[in-house]
């Protein structure tokens, strides 16, 4: 009895391992892909791992964030509608999960930042307050996380340019969350860890 329940239990600890790590190659592929410039092919692979990892939501982040990426692209014009299509069904997805994940508001506040940039005059009156409201709830929720301090400051000084606000207190949130990125850990292999070289960039431009 003792040698079936060993066996049953080292078979249990066998599938799991081998589960965790086809979870790990399979992320790894599909960041490797999208670090190539494939990703329409790193975004089906992720879509693959969200569906076996109905728990983890991590793999419809980076479904999120990969088709977020690529609304911004103008070369992707004709194929916003899709790609932000995707982006806001993979959040959803989560969100109704995880409501309070700021790293998941993150990306729903540059989704729709997407579509407003794509034509101000049509969306700016009614997606500027959403967003807005979207990376304050996500300030509330993680006022230390470098990415919500920067893409927040970003947000707001593009608005600034539309108002003429003085943007200095908004640079001074963009270098305060370059400090923060220095000494964020993230919780696991795969937890987001981007936005440092944006942030850079976007402080030696600010106020200019």
């Amino acid at each position: 009895m003792k040698t079936k329940l060993f066996t049953a239990i080292l078979l249990f600890v066998g599938v799991m391992a081998l589960a965790q790590t086809q979870y790990e190659q399979g992320m790894g592929k599909a960041l490797g892909l999208w670090k190539e410039g494939k990703s329409a092919d790193a975004s089906a692979l992720f879509e693959r791992i969200a569906a076996a990892e109905k728990d983890n939501w991590l793999p419809n982040y980076y479904v999120a964030l990969v088709n977020t990426t690529e609304a911004f692209n103008p070369v992707n014009k004709e194929k916003l509608s899709a790609l932000l299509a995707k982006a806001n069904a993979a959040l959803d997805i989560e969100l109704a999960k995880t409501p309070n994940n700021a790293e998941l508001l993150v990306v729903q506040a540059m989704a729709k930042t997407a579509l407003l940039a794509s034509d101000p005059m049509t969306y700016g009156m009614t997606l500027a307050p959403k967003i807005g409201a979207i990376y304050m709830q996500a300030s509330l929720l993680a006022p230390n996380n470098p990415r919500v301090v920067y893409c927040k400051a970003e947000f707001e000084i593009g608005g600034a340019k539309w108002t003429g606000a003085d943007v200095k207190l908004l640079c001074k949130e963009v270098a305060r969350s370059i400090d923060l990125f220095s000494s964020f850990k993230p919780e696991t292999p795969f937890s987001p860890v981007w936005g440092l070289d944006r942030a850079q960039e976007a402080l030696k431009n600010c106020g200019q």
